[in-house]
């Protein structure tokens, strides 16, 4: 399946004061990791966070961008910004900026677009609240969400998007989905990509689950066909877990 990636998503957590060193020790307790490791970390930290990365096997991303190369948009950052202080990663339409900044299917593709238009590697979120998985339409609204966000992309530029899911019910709230409903919701995503590309594009992509994945429940998630990776909330902030996290990932 897709190549495996651990990215952490630290959220409105570390100062640029601490993220030095806690890079470096990311560095240090993932050293030896069989996937791909990403701290994505807040605007302010992220020029610590890329030096602290160099010459180490860790990578950086960013917590947002927008659609725009530059303008009247006060508060937001560029792809152009991100590639000048050299991030690899970004994350688009996390359930958070979908909740609290009015991101939409729309602005998550435009934002997409943009990332992969400058070779930035977009990490996409999609999920659905409690209401909606309990009335039965998980995967109506997660194909919506995956078709919006992939409209007018390439299979080409589609093999190097990755795919968060995050049931957002379980993001922050202590509550997972079994290893068995993340299952089959990221393999009901790879379906949904290969009906939009192929069958070979969409093994290639890789699909994260996200969403109070931690220390403990990693491998029981990590071990399912479809899930080739995590995006990691609380877990990220401690190193030694994180790494724990990251050693189930192979």
């Amino acid at each position: 399946m897709g190549k495996y990636i651990i990215a952490g998503n630290w959220k409105m957590n570390k100062l640029p004061s601490e993220t030095y060193d806690f890079v470096k020790e990311v560095a240090k307790v993932t050293e030896g990791a069989k996937c791909e490791v990403v701290c994505c970390a807040p605007t302010v930290c992220l020029a610590e966070a890329v030096r602290a990365a160099k010459e180490t096997h860790v990578k950086i991303g960013a917590e947002n961008l927008h659609f725009e190369d530059k303008g009247a948009f006060t508060g937001e950052v560029s792809a152009d910004m991100l590639l000048d202080l050299g991030v690899d990663y970004v994350i688009i339409g996390h359930s958070e900026r979908r909740q609290y900044f009015a991101e939409t299917d729309e602005t998550v593709n435009l934002k997409t677009k943009k990332a992969l238009e400058k070779g930035l590697i977009p990490i996409v979120c999609v999920g659905e609240s409690l209401e909606e998985r309990e009335a039965g339409i998980t995967m109506d609204l997660i194909a919506i969400q995956t078709k919006k966000a992939f409209a007018g992309i390439s299979e080409e530029d589609a093999k190097k998007v990755v795919v968060a899911y995050e049931p957002i019910w379980a993001i922050g709230t202590g509550k997972t989905a079994t290893a068995d409903q993340a299952q089959e919701v990221c393999k009901g995503i790879r379906d949904i990509l290969a009906d939009l590309y192929s069958k070979k594009a969409a093994k290639e992509i890789t699909i994260q689950y996200g969403g109070s994945m931690n220390d403990a429940n990693a491998a029981e998630l990590l071990s399912k066909k479809d899930i080739d990776g995590g995006l990691i909330g609380g877990a990220s902030l401690v190193a030694d877990k994180f790494a724990v996290i990251v050693k189930a990932a192979k």
